[in-house]
């Protein structure tokens, strides 16, 4: 097991966690971003007896990348202090800290409503992003059936700050779309370490999400990017994102749909499949003729 190492920086009087897994000569700096209802470690450094390589961090570690993942405010170990929901806007306000705290040209993938936060933080600082990767995105929220379910409880999300969770919610995650896609070992092990962390989350993202869609625009997108879609993923519709993928301005992009794959990539059955495709792209050279 790589040793991790735990950073700490400041958006303003903010403090914000980081967690660091490097190898010794890294080629390339990833920064992984975390989706609406759970920190970051449990979805980046999971480890789970018997699953190899259940760690993302690890795998690309070992395969020569300095790997990152923080703590959005109002969750994991990240300041939780200010009367605020925590919104898309915010969390893009995270990355930029982040991103000046570790100094780099970042490689960045976000996941669902981490994948809005890393566009939006692309969108504002185009020169810090090397790469750009998408899973479960949503562009306007057209076709989407989880989103269509989650707008009948829009009005309690507006009314306060932050929503409660517990196992029964983290196991919903995968249950909504398509049923089997992970197994009971890393569904398990997944909630206990998010709960470990957090028993209530922000309600920011939920209600961008429900009610404020579009929040990119793809067009100012200029990084090389992959939009990746799990085949049963309810949030990310299809036809969405395809007239989100035709708006990007940069010819070095990808679209990837995931067979067997629901929400939550890193956490289904079918994860090496998802760690490959994102290496592809993270590590393939510069085009050396553009025309």
């Amino acid at each position: 097991m790589i040793q991790g190492k735990e950073h700490w920086t400041r958006k303003g009087d903010v403090k914000l966690f980081l967690w660091q897994k490097a190898a010794a000569s890294p080629k390339g700096t990833i920064l992984f971003v975390h989706g609406s209802s759970m920190g970051s470690q449990p979805t980046f450094d999971l480890q789970v007896p018997g699953r190899p390589h259940s760690s993302v961090m690890e795998w690309f570690a070992e395969r020569g990348f300095d790997t990152w993942c923080m703590d959005n405010e109002g969750y994991g170990r990240s300041d939780k202090s200010r009367p605020i929901n925590c919104d898309i806007s915010n969390g893009a306000d995270d990355l930029a800290a982040a991103s000046e705290y570790i100094g780099r040209k970042l490689l960045v993938y976000g996941i669902s409503s981490g994948a809005l936060k890393a566009a939006l933080f692309t969108q504002r600082h185009p020169e810090r992003v090397a790469r750009l990767a998408l899973d479960a995105f949503v562009w306007t929220g057209e076709g989407s059936p989880t989103l269509a379910e989650r707008r009948k409880r829009l009005p309690e999300f507006q009314a306060k700050n932050r929503r409660p969770i517990d196992r029964a919610f983290v196991r919903s995650i995968f249950n909504r779309d398509h049923p089997g896609t992970a197994d009971d070992a890393t569904i398990e092990a997944f909630a206990s370490a998010i709960l470990a962390l957090d028993d209530s989350v922000p309600t920011g993202t939920y209600v961008d999400m429900c009610s404020k869609l579009p929040l990119v625009d793809p067009e100012k997108i200029s990084a090389p990017t992959i939009v990746m879609r799990g085949e049963y993923d309810g949030i990310a519709g299809i036809d969405d994102l395809l007239a989100f993928f035709r708006r990007l301005p940069n010819a070095d992009k990808q679209f990837a749909v995931m067979a067997g794959i629901s929400h939550a990539s890193f956490q289904q059955k079918n994860y090496l499949r998802v760690y490959h495709l994102l290496h592809s792209f993270f590590s393939q050279p510069e085009p050396e003729y553009r025309g």
